[in-house]
């Protein structure tokens, strides 16, 4: 009889996925967001003299700011940051063991 094969695996780490795969879906956001701003800004002059022209313009002059926001909420990458916080009820450290130090007379 076969065992059946739950997805119920242990997460054994918190490490974040490499530093150029969130480097690159920042850019690939920034990239998209500023595709609208131009597209924004060309359709405002498609529309001149109309109303919506300046709905158009607005997203185009403000979209600048929300597309960085939007590119730098990437993947944390330091998950455990809160393992590292100051603590000072903690003991210090003691001395580690004392290894001998090889004679180099020996072969």
């Amino acid at each position: 009889m076969r065992r059946k094969r739950t997805d119920d695996s242990l997460r054994i780490t918190s490490a974040s996925g490499p530093r150029s795969e969130d480097i690159r879906g920042r850019e690939k956001r920034y990239l998209i967001s500023m595709g609208i701003r131009t597209a924004c800004f060309l359709l405002g002059v498609l529309f001149m003299g109309h109303w919506v022209m300046w709905v158009f313009l607005a997203a185009s002059i403000f979209l600048p700011y929300f597309a960085v926001v939007i590119a730098n909420a990437g993947n944390n990458m330091d998950p455990g940051a809160s393992a590292f916080e100051y603590r000072p009820d903690l003991p210090a450290l003691g001395a580690g063991p004392v290894v001998p130090a090889a004679d180099p007379r020996e072969p």
